[in-house]
């Protein structure tokens, strides 16, 4: 019993011993292996390690491609035109060691690189004018931009791989001007497309009307033409039936004349006895009709 009272304790201790000599470095993840803080080991493969217990101690960086959103800054272009610029940069952690030894943690690197890319960012983009910050050559503006940045960033084991504008604004003022500017062009235009509108309104109104006149004066001159025709036409055919039988056609005028004359009215016509006006009527005095 004694015997196992001292054996359970040291294999226990074995044990705990076993447990904090061994780490497991994941596929996401590379190690370093410090001794009192001094760096004794680089591991970069996945798996089962092992280290001294109490003396030695881990410390783990990824090893995936990180992300960096680098804080807004404002450039001035060589055109003097100001441009609120966003951009954010995609790096690695190549060399463990020299990342450990230059800058320790990701926190660090992320700051010096914010840094960085907005230095290089501000001296490259600042020899531009603003037209080519805004066009497709803002690209190889861009790689130039990087290949700094790398360069660089190899001092921190660091590998730069891409950097890139999020968002390329004009400042709050000036796009409140440029906003201004562009509303009062779009209403000088929308006045002008109106004046001319209006112009035109004018103009096939005019037209319009002129056709209308010259339309209803060829319509009046025919109507007067064929009226003229007609007429003749009529009397044409009055002379022919007064040709044929003088007597019925003085008398159909003459029962013309009395349906015209008489009827009707108070109107009272006085006629001498030997008017012809009613000589279909016989010898009569004074007509009067009341």
């Amino acid at each position: 019993m004694k015997i196992n009272k001292i054996i359970l304790p040291v294999i226990a201790g074995i044990g705990f011993l076993i447990f904090l000599s061994l780490f497991v470095v994941k596929e996401t993840n590379q190690a370093i292996v410090l001794q009192f803080g001094d760096p004794k080991k680089v591991i970069t493969n996945p798996g089962l390690q092992v280290k001294i217990p109490f003396i030695q101690n881990v410390v783990y960086l990824d090893r995936r491609i990180l992300n960096l959103d680098a804080p807004p800054i404002e450039v001035i272009a060589s055109d003097q035109k100001r441009l609120i610029v966003d951009a954010y940069a995609r790096f690695k952690i190549t060399d463990p060691l020299k990342f450990y030894i230059s800058v320790g943690d990701e926190r660090v690197v992320r700051s010096r690189l914010s840094t960085i890319i907005n230095s290089r960012i501000r001296s490259v983009l600042g020899t531009q004018n603003l037209a080519t910050l805004l066009s497709e050559d803002r690209t190889k503006q861009m790689a130039i931009i990087q290949d700094g940045v790398d360069n660089e960033a190899k001092s921190f084991g660091v590998a730069v791989i891409d950097v890139r504008i999020k968002r390329a604004d004009l400042p709050q003022a000036n796009s409140e001007a440029i906003y201004k500017r562009m509303q009062t062009e779009r209403q000088r235009e929308a006045k002008e497309f109106r004046a001319k509108g209006a112009e035109m309104a004018v103009t096939i109104t005019s037209t319009a009307d002129k056709e209308v006149t010259v339309l209803l004066a060829n319509a009046k001159k025919q109507s007067e033409i064929l009226k003229g025709e007609g007429d003749g036409q009529r009397n044409n055919i009055f002379a022919g039936a007064f040709g044929k039988d003088p007597e019925f056609f003085a008398f159909y005028r003459a029962m013309q004349a009395y349906e015209t004359a008489l009827i009707g009215g108070e109107t009272s016509l006085i006629l001498s006895p030997d008017s012809d006006f009613f000589k279909f009527f016989g010898k009569s005095g004074i007509v009067q009709k009341q």
